[in-house]
């Protein structure tokens, strides 16, 4: 590296001695009358001539660029809003790509074609207030038609979620991610407060919600296809990131703020399996905000199954109370028999740790 540095350092010195000694020479052509046409003649046609090059070998290697780089761009959008977001994208790209081109076309071509010539009388315009109303209105009606059309997408993203909405919590933490569902019986998340996180319940759920007496965890995600999800996004200790590439979702999670991001899946695994010809693809949940030396690993599968498909699933997984019937001691008095009917006849096993860990609060 050091030596690509110096000879470039070489180049670069000899380049800018030959412009120096060029331009040395220029000025003493100009002093001189009748050598002094001659000598701008030469270099300018050099240098329209050059614009002309340079503006067809950037064109080829721009489109060279942008087709090589496709293959690498953003996956085929598996949510409803992340098709509506692509549009968006590409749209504002293709205005202002056009208008690149535009501009920078004529910039070259006006340099081609009014280099010096002595023969030419140069016209003088004070000013035009036709040309600059139209360069000056025209940009920013464009622009206003990109930012409303952008405005919209991101208020319908952000919009509240349907009252249908499958209801997930995400928690992040250094390094990975604590996934709860709000049960089978209500769809609804219950209480969690940080002050009652222990070895066992990683989240902090509280039992004096009724609502929490069906919620249960998992190591995945799983996400039904074509109804709305509605994240509740959560952090531990720094700040976090979810990110669906797939699903277009990304939404920072930062400790004390909840956050939230609602979206309707459109693809299911095993179809996009289909499509891409691959039959061991799975969805993955990222982290994208650098959180620690093991952030690498933050990432979760996700899965999109059928409708009937997820609520199959759902009933086979065990409320955190039906795994961990020791906190059934946190919960009240008056909820007590609400909350027995998720314990089993014959507790599951738990680890002994956790029974200490309540009998302790």
């Amino acid at each position: 590296m050091n030596y690509l540095i110096g000879l470039l350092s070489i180049v670069f010195f000899i380049l800018a001695i030959s412009v120096i000694v060029k331009s040395m020479k220029i000025n003493k052509n100009l002093s001189e009358s009748e050598d002094a046409d001659t000598a701008l003649d030469s270099s300018n046609n050099t240098n329209a001539y050059g614009m002309l090059i340079f503006w067809l070998l950037g064109t080829i290697a721009g489109v060279w660029s942008f087709l090589h780089s496709a293959p690498d761009f953003l996956p085929e959008a598996a949510s409803k809003h992340g098709v509506t977001t692509d549009k968006m994208f590409w749209t504002s790209m293709s205005v202002v790509t056009l208008a690149f081109f535009a501009s920078n076309t004529l910039l070259l071509f006006f340099a081609f074609k009014y280099r010096y010539n002595k023969n030419r009388k140069a016209t003088f315009y004070p000013v035009n207030h036709k040309l600059e109303l139209i360069w000056t209105v025209i940009p920013a009606i464009v622009m206003a038609i990109l930012v409303f059309t952008g405005w919209r997408t991101w208020r319908d993203i952000t919009s509240q979620a349907p009252s249908e909405a499958v209801v997930i919590e995400l928690t992040g933490h250094q390094f990975g991610w604590y996934v709860r569902y709000g049960g089978v019986d209500d769809n609804q998340l219950g209480n969690y407060n940080y002050k009652l996180i222990d070895e066992t319940n990683n989240i902090g759920i509280d039992f004096t919600d009724k609502h929490s007496f069906d919620d249960f965890t998992a190591t995945e995600l799983h996400l039904p296809k074509g109804k709305p999800v509605l994240l509740k996004i959560h952090a531990q200790d720094v700040l976090h990131s979810v990110y669906l590439p797939f699903h277009r979702v990304k939404m920072d999670a930062v400790p004390g703020m909840p956050t939230k991001f609602w979206f309707t899946p459109t693809i299911s695994t095993d179809e996009m399996r289909a499509k891409l010809g691959k039959k061991d693809f799975n969805f993955k949940l990222n982290c994208t905000e650098v959180c620690g030396r093991g952030h690498f690993g933050m990432a979760i599968t996700v899965f999109v199954d059928e409708p009937a498909d997820y609520k199959k699933w759902c009933a086979e997984q065990k409320p955190f109370l039906a795994t961990n019937p020791a906190y059934l001691a946190k919960v009240p008095a008056n909820l007590k028999a609400k909350a027995t009917k998720y314990i089993p006849a014959e507790p599951i096993a738990t680890d002994s740790t956790a029974t200490e860990a309540v009998s302790l609060n």
